[in-house]
């Protein structure tokens, strides 16, 4: 195919055919370079939207459920942290931007906040408020991270404070995120944004989405206080 090109071009000199070489050569090189960041691009794309979970399923709810004590001490202090917005979604759609922000911030948090107990940190059993002095427990830690999903437009009734039974049998304070493909967990365990069936978790109840009133999930135990780091 080259010779068939060279021999219809010019005066068929060895500049011309030298000039046509090179300039055959660049070109395809840059169709390469090309396709590669075609390629690239895509792939890209592909990854980031590969990251999103699976559709899963929604943590079953069940009766309305007291919040453990350190909750309503919380909301007295902070009160329009625990309105509950009924005009706002209840779930939101997890688009590849919305998967980002999750798990950078679940991410930035657990790097940001040295875990303390809440003896340490404040002098009482369970404290809930937000670690702004660098310092927090579990549930502060969660705060945090739904402030700044708020601050980034996420709809607070999405965001929902839970409590769980964690793998040593205390209980724990993680943030569930709402989605259309299933509940998700932001934890201070991990950096790892989880469904939450996969946690390993027993999970006893969260906020609930209609009112000041918590929820039961999957018919569990609810523990005292949540002042497992």
């Amino acid at each position: 195919m080259r010779y068939a090109v060279l021999g219809g071009v010019g005066d068929g000199s060895a500049f011309s055919r030298g000039v046509l070489g090179r300039r055959l050569r660049r070109a395809a090189h840059l169709s390469l370079v090309g396709s590669t960041l075609l390629l690239g691009g895509a792939s890209t794309q592909a990854q980031t939207v590969a990251s999103i979970p699976e559709a899963g399923t929604a943590a079953e709810q069940g009766a309305p459920a007291r919040p453990v004590a350190a909750w309503n001490d919380f909301c007295l202090r902070h009160p329009a942290e625990c309105v509950v917005d009924t005009s706002e979604p209840a779930i939101i759609a997890l688009t590849p931007s919305v998967w980002q922000t999750l798990a950078s911030v679940n991410r930035r948090v657990n790097a940001r906040i040295k875990p303390i107990t809440d003896a340490a940190h404040w002098g009482v059993v369970d404290r809930w408020d937000f670690p702004d002095d660098g310092f927090g427990d579990c549930e502060d830690i969660q705060l945090l991270k739904r402030r700044m999903l708020i601050e980034r437009r996420l709809p607070r009734r999405a965001l929902r404070m839970t409590v769980v039974i964690d793998e040593i049998g205390e209980g724990h304070a993680v943030l569930m995120v709402r989605t259309d493909r299933g509940d998700l967990i932001l934890d201070n365990k991990t950096n790892a944004v989880l469904p939450w069936q996969r946690t390993g978790y027993s999970f006893v109840k969260r906020e609930g989405q209609d009112g000041k009133a918590w929820v039961t999930l999957n018919n569990g135990a609810s523990p005292v206080t949540t002042a497992n780091r």
